[in-house]
């Protein structure tokens, strides 16, 4: 369970991050909410998580999850650059958090 939650919570990670994007310095309210909401619950599951992840597993699978899909969502949502270079770099922390998972 503790592993699913983290998952959850480092998607929630691209959530907050994709809608401060948004917010424009906390100027648009919608945005901003989301932001609050999604930071909230994302930083409640990585707590609930590290009861039973040790921290240093735990914090690096859900920053990778985080970054891997804010930068996705960058590449896809926000017309940002997609290469060759920077999709083997993201193979690579998925990689990584993989294996943080095999290794716990």
């Amino acid at each position: 369970m503790a592993w699913m939650v983290l998952v959850v919570s480092g998607v929630l990670e691209t959530v907050w991050a994709a809608a401060l994007s948004r917010s424009e310095g906390f100027s648009k309210l919608g945005p901003s909410l989301v932001f609050g909401v999604a930071l909230a619950f994302s930083m409640a599951g990585l707590a609930y998580a590290l009861r039973e992840i040790p921290v240093g597993t735990g914090y690096a699978v859900w920053v990778g999850i985080g970054a891997v899909g804010t930068a996705l969502y960058g590449m896809v949502a926000l017309g940002e650059p997609t290469t060759a270079l920077r999709l083997l770099c993201l193979v690579a922390i998925v990689g990584g958090v993989v294996g943080l998972k095999f290794v716990h």
